[in-house]
């Protein structure tokens, strides 16, 4: 399935304007693969995300799909990236488990993106050595698959943790001074399956 869904930017990266304090890079990911059930749990919450909040300026938020190494040239030289993503840890369907940077490079073996992805610390570390610009901060929230079968629709544990893994992130934007702030309507613009609207912070 490698190669099904091709990475998509949502936009291109913004510059501060003369006279203004630089401001924050900040990159929301969604990473998975839409067509493979719970895969695209990653996708879905950026979309939710993007359909329900306006952010900072310096905020952006892309469904990169399965991306590979190209990853690596999306987090150069930000100062903060916040993955969305599926993973594999044994535990519950659904359960939400948040990854700090030091915690990925400890467990560089063991957490990975998708399937089809190189592991987020090797592409952390390739953002140092080959370019000496990691993200500052680094953030993945977790949410525990149930199961990657053929299709579009997550499993109902996984479709429950939605709403939560939502808060997280607006919960990390708040503690590095984002601000966002809830469209007046907002309508899902998730194509792939029919989820709930998360509710506003």
């Amino acid at each position: 399935m490698h190669g099904v869904r091709m990475p998509h930017v949502r936009s291109g990266r913004k510059t501060h304007r003369g006279g203004k304090s630089p401001m924050k890079r900040v990159l929301i990911a969604g990473i998975g693969n839409v067509l493979l059930g719970d895969d695209g749990v990653g996708p879905c919450v950026v979309r939710q995300l993007d359909s329900t909040y306006s952010f900072d300026e310096g905020v952006e938020l892309e469904d990169l799909g399965t991306p590979a190494l190209d990853f690596i040239d999306h987090i150069v030289g930000l100062d903060a990236l916040i993955v969305v993503d599926s993973v594999d840890n044994g535990q519950a369907p659904g359960t939400i488990t948040l990854y700090r940077k030091q915690d990925l490079l400890k467990t560089a073996s063991s957490v990975r993106m998708d399937t089809h992805s190189p592991a987020i610390a090797e592409s952390l570390l390739a953002a140092d050595v080959f370019f000496g610009m990691p993200p500052r901060e680094v953030l993945l929230v977790g949410i525990t698959a149930e199961s990657y079968a053929a299709g579009c629709n997550l499993s109902e544990s996984v479709r429950a943790a939605i709403d939560s893994a939502v808060q997280h992130v607006l919960s990390e934007l708040a503690r590095l001074d984002i601000l966002h702030k809830k469209k007046q309507a907002s309508a899902s613009n998730v194509w792939w399956s029919a989820v709930p609207h998360p509710q506003p912070a």
